[in-house]
């Protein structure tokens, strides 16, 4: 076969693979839109299978990825949180007159400190210890912070000097983007942090290690704070 004729059948194989290439280019003018609202984000977020999340009793639990928030879909009785990685008196007899609540519950290994105007008790009349790093909604109220001495057991698995190896270390990490929901309150977890709420009442918060966001309602002004920092104690 003659050297030109050769040349052009190698050139007409090869030519539908070089016109089939495209090539992009980031547009370094884009700017991505920002997060969503909280409740907006539990209201579009897709729900994710609970069976890898489910703690017995009815609890759904879960961890962010970078290991800095846990959180459980679970019931109260009063101030009584049904939590399978802390110690609590649920389901003492005691507590059986007092009404099951869904409620979701959430405890960071770094957190930012409570607003005054969130601090909702004195800690029987000492005003001492109402510390950050736990937040709670049910149905129709959300509030950060709560009075303890001592840390939390996310605290303790994933705080400074944490072993991570206790109960929080073995559940199911929720990706970014995914929904839980369990008795009409959901949970996702996005933009760094989690979010959890009642969709239908507009009832919330988001939370986060630098800051965290209390969504009271349709009518109400969100409460919001941002750490310059992470805080503990």
């Amino acid at each position: 076969m003659r050297p030109v004729l050769r040349a052009m059948l190698a050139a007409a194989v090869l030519l539908p693979a070089v016109t089939s290439c495209s090539f992009s280019q980031e547009d370094p003018g884009y700017v991505p839109p920002p997060p969503l609202p909280a409740i907006e984000q539990l209201a579009q977020a897709p729900l994710a299978d609970p069976s890898p999340y489910s703690a017995g009793d009815d609890v759904l639990s879960f961890v962010t990825e970078d290991r800095n928030i846990a959180c459980s879909l679970t019931s109260a009785r009063g101030e009584h949180v049904n939590l399978p990685y802390e110690v609590n008196n649920y389901a003492d007899s005691a507590n059986n007159k007092l009404a099951i609540v869904p409620v979701a519950h959430c405890e960071l290994a770094a957190y930012p400190k409570p607003l005054p105007a969130d601090v909702s008790s004195d800690c029987a009349g000492t005003n001492l210890g109402f510390l950050g790093g736990t937040v709670i909604t049910t149905p129709d109220a959300a509030r950060y912070g709560e009075c303890r001495s001592g840390v939390t057991q996310m605290e303790s698995e994933y705080g400074p000097n944490g072993d991570a190896t206790g109960p929080i270390s073995q559940l199911a990490v929720l990706p970014d983007g995914a929904n839980l929901e369990r008795n009409g309150l959901r949970c996702s977890a996005y933009n760094g942090g989690v979010a959890c709420g009642n969709v239908s009442a507009g009832i919330g918060f988001f939370v986060a290690k630098g800051k965290y966001e209390l969504v009271l309602g349709p009518s109400e002004n969100a409460a919001e704070t941002t750490g310059a920092a992470p805080k503990t104690p």
